[in-house]
């Protein structure tokens, strides 16, 4: 059987890594064959003595400390750890499924050119806002074919959450790109697939997912994404895929839009008709996941907060990235 490894980012994460990590201690998967590396940033709240405390009581577990902070340092620092066959991204705002690693590991025997294997994310909701911004995530309207939030059927995709990849991928492809403080696995997939290689989507494969409670903690996660997305399809010089355009086509509508009102009420009045069909369309989705009108407008509004907040970020990056061709500089990856 093949040896697993176990990556997992993080920092101030004292009220969900104890969680995390019991679920892979309650793993179906032989026990002796898991090692997990927390790879944790300094963290101040506490964090760190709970890893010690565990790592004390569990041999496979260890504590790696991450100077750098951000996701990618750590991802690479667990990597570069780790001698087995596989290695496991994670967050530790997850909980494991008790049939995860065995369900990943069956994944790989289908097809010798899957280098990685992923699943579905099951929200988890810590109060009200959290449940509304888990309907909003689980919904095509809210975040298009995500399929890994969707909960699509099983088959080949361009990203996964949470992947488990053969160790020699990154052999093949490199680590992932420490200049990245959003999209480090959205890019390395990138990556993957580019060179051949298949990322198989297993629904079988479920971990639970612990929702930010605020839209303010979403908003600021969701400008990161389309932020640095440019910077990726600059690495790339591509555009990696068509639906990440939609937010940056959307916010730009809305300036036009707004910027019409100078040109008389009739130009206003015809350009609305596109935001009239948004909103429409955003109750229609928000409706299919809460049929409580209050319900429903709350995620609509989250529809808009997913939208608006990627597609900023994305017009912000292509006037960093491509209009006034900025270089990242270190002092820009430390903050997460």
């Amino acid at each position: 059987m093949k040896t697993v490894s176990i990556v997992i980012p993080c920092f101030n994460e004292k009220e969900y890594i104890l969680r995390c990590l019991n679920s892979i201690a309650n793993q179906s998967y032989p026990k002796e064959l898991i090692t997990t590396f927390v790879c944790d940033g300094n963290s101040t709240d506490g964090t760190q003595d709970i890893i010690k405390n565990y790592v004390a009581q569990n041999a496979q577990c260890r504590l790696l400390i991450n100077e750098h902070k951000t996701t990618p340092h750590a991802l690479n620092l667990g990597i570069k750890n780790s001698t087995s066959d596989v290695v496991i991204i994670l967050g530790a705002h997850s909980e494991l499924d008790k049939c995860f690693v065995e369900k990943n590991m069956e994944t790989f025997k289908e097809d010798e050119k899957i280098m990685c294997a992923g699943g579905v994310l099951e929200n988890v909701y810590e109060n009200e806002t959290s449940k509304i911004i888990g309907y909003a995530m689980s919904s095509s309207f809210g975040v298009g074919n995500a399929h890994f939030r969707t909960g699509a059927k099983k088959g080949y995709v361009d990203t996964v959450a949470f992947g488990a990849y053969k160790k020699e991928i990154f052999e093949k492809v490199g680590l992932f790109n420490e200049a990245l403080i959003r999209n480090q696995d959205d890019e390395f997939n990138y990556r993957v697939t580019s060179a051949g290689y298949k990322i198989c989507l297993n629904p079988e494969i479920k971990c639970k997912y612990f929702v930010r409670a605020s839209y303010k903690k979403l908003y600021r996660q969701y400008f990161q994404y389309g932020y640095w997305k440019v910077y990726v399809n600059v690495l790339h010089k591509t555009v990696t895929t068509l639906r990440q355009l939609v937010p940056a086509f959307f916010v730009s509508y809305l300036i036009v839009l707004a910027l019409s009102l100078f040109f008389g009420k009739t130009f206003f009045f015809g350009l609305s008709s596109f935001l009239m069909l948004y909103l429409i369309m955003a109750f229609l989705f928000a409706f299919r996941q809460q049929s409580k009108i209050s319900a429903a407008v709350k995620i609509a509004f989250t529809f808009f907060i997913l939208h608006f907040s990627y597609g900023t970020g994305y017009l912000k990056g292509g006037v960093d990235f491509i209009l006034l061709r900025k270089s990242i500089k270190k002092s820009e990856t430390l903050s997460r």
